[in-house]
């Protein structure tokens, strides 16, 4: 076995032993997910079919590791190739095992926040060739502090600010433009998700306009690259130069990166007009809805399912309302989650509670403590139990008075899961039918029907099936094609998302929904009309 074919055994064995040492939470805060060997061969192979064959490498990696991608870069290039190699890492752990094992190379490994390393002064000492996988550590692990700092240093080196709710990779991968001379040519193994979220639009405008974007292989959500990371994953090669006019992309999906499945090129141009770079790019969902296509929003207001700040705790079954002898003016009905919820019609009883194995209600009171403790004192002392665990001090309780209310929420008939997986003979969301008075958390979405579809529901029940099944008969793919997915095809939508889904198969199945929507559609244009001459 060669010599470099030894060491990438001997680093395996170090990353191994490595990750063992800490726990799955610890290595998500610190977003450490090693590449597989075969992914950051298949990568450095790729690169070198981008490089010029008379180009010298000067490789970084900033966010080293062990080195898979440097090894990776050793076993693919000629060593007479490799002018120089150098990388970052911030755990003293990881830093020091790779400073040992790559002590006989050309490395210059550098111990340190790659973010606030001080830039080489001249091109010539700066890397031509940055491979990735930088720390996938999502925006809540991130201090307020340290936000403001990273957002500032990337509008000063690329002139856009990034959303607060940005990854930290985001961050690396913009913040490395700084590091990059003219024709530089960078490869970033980062989650797919940027693609089709908010906060991925800082991203997508550097690709487009700072640099000249290449190619974007996404991975099959259903094929993860990490074994240890809930998170589909992408590769995005671009070079640091002016995007040429009409410049097309290359987008590939599936497979693996050098023998994709389904392979595209689309304009930069149209990538601008696009919201969700997946949906255009991929077809999901029949592609670009039409501007006059009737959403899921003209007909219901989605929101999420409350927040209680502690389900644990707020949320009793009727053996803890028993026990601690808690008011039924202070219980609220509610739905278990949704892993726990076998039907997809809920009955209700004759006051309106669900018929359920497991009725679950939620504890929510307005009166203040004093008040509780006089006329209510087991309820205070069930309240207090929860001081002692600290409840009230939790972020949302911290923001209610009294600690122990809840937001004011109606049931609705509607309610759709917003997470779930896309298998063979299952959809990744349930709609379920609610016939009972009960709310829902936060692992629901609610679509509350609109005053003229709610006014029509109450008049005729038989409306209520009709519309239930239909927003079953929704196109799976137009679902998943507005929300978004992760590893091993676990899809989500928001609020936001749902309510961009196309309604048009519902109004076409039920010709009164039809009849009503367009008189509302009308009526709601005949007043604008008379606003704006008010207003003129």
């Amino acid at each position: 076995m060669a010599a470099i074919e030894l060491l990438e055994c001997s680093r395996l064995e170090i990353q191994n032993r490595l990750d063992a040492l800490k726990s799955q939470a610890e290595r998500n805060k610190l977003g450490q997910f090693a590449t597989p060997t075969e992914l950051a061969t298949e990568i450095l192979e790729y690169a070198k079919d981008l490089l010029p064959a008379d180009n010298k490498i000067r490789f970084l990696d900033p966010a080293f590791g062990t080195g898979s991608f440097y090894s990776a870069l050793l076993r693919t290039f000629q060593s007479q190739r490799i002018e120089s190699a150098a990388g970052f890492e911030i755990d003293l752990q990881y830093a020091n095992e790779a400073i040992g094992l790559w002590n006989e190379s050309l490395l210059r490994l550098n111990i340190g926040d790659f973010t606030k390393a001080v830039l080489p002064e001249i091109d010539e000492d700066r890397p031509n060739l940055i491979i990735c996988n930088p720390p996938y550590v999502r925006h809540h692990h991130l201090s307020n502090q340290e936000k403001i700092r990273l957002q500032a240093l990337t509008r000063m080196v690329t002139g856009i600010k990034l959303n607060g709710l940005s990854g930290y990779y985001c961050y690396f991968l913009l913040l490395s433009h700084a590091w990059m001379p003219e024709n530089g040519l960078a490869g970033w193994l980062i989650p797919s998700e940027f693609m089709d979220v908010n906060y991925g639009r800082g991203v997508k405008e550097y690709l487009l306009n700072k640099v000249r974007l290449i190619r974007i292989h996404r991975f099959d959500p259903n094929d993860v690259q990490f074994d240890d990371a809930l998170v589909s994953s992408a590769v995005v090669w671009f070079e640091k130069t002016s995007p040429n006019s009409g410049h097309q992309i290359e987008f590939t999906y599936g497979g693996t990166l050098n023998n994709p499945r389904i392979c595209k090129k689309i304009t930069a141009e149209e990538l601008r007009r696009a919201n969700k770079w997946t949906r255009l790019v991929f077809d999901v969902g029949g592609g670009r809805p039409d501007k006059d296509e009737i959403k899921l929003s003209d007909l219901f207001y989605v929101k999420r399912g409350i927040a209680t700040g502690s389900n644990e705790f707020f949320m009793l079954d009727s053996k803890r309302v028993e026990e601690y002898r808690i008011p039924d003016e202070f219980l609220i009905p509610i739905l278990p989650s949704p892993r726990f919820l076998s039907v997809d019609r809920i009955q209700a009883d004759h006051i309106g509670n669900p018929i359920l194995e497991q009725k679950l209600f939620l504890l929510s009171c307005d009166l203040p403590e004093h008040e509780v403790k006089e006329k209510y004192p087991a309820l205070w002392h069930y309240l207090e139990s929860g001081k002692e665990k600290e409840i009230n001090n939790r972020y949302l309780c911290m923001h209610r008075s009294p600690w122990y209310t809840q937001e004011k929420r109606s049931a609705s008939p509607f309610i759709c899961t917003y997470m779930g997986r896309h298998l063979d003979k299952s959809k990744p969301f349930r709609f379920i039918l609610n016939r009972s008075k009960a709310i829902v958390a936060n692992s629901y979405l609610v679509l509350y029907p609109k005053d003229y579809l709610r006014d029509a529901i109450e008049k005729n029940d038989a409306l209520l099936e009709k519309i239930w099944a239909e927003l079953n008969n929704i196109n799976v793919d137009s679902m998943m094609g507005n929300g978004r997915v992760y590893g091993g095809g676990l899809h989500k939508i928001e609020p936001k998302e749902l309510a961009n889904v196309s309604a048009d198969g519902i109004i076409e199945a039920i010709p009164e929904l039809e009849a009503l929507y367009e008189k509302h559609r009308e009526g709601a244009k005949n007043l604008q009309l008379q606003l704006d001459c008010f207003s003129f």
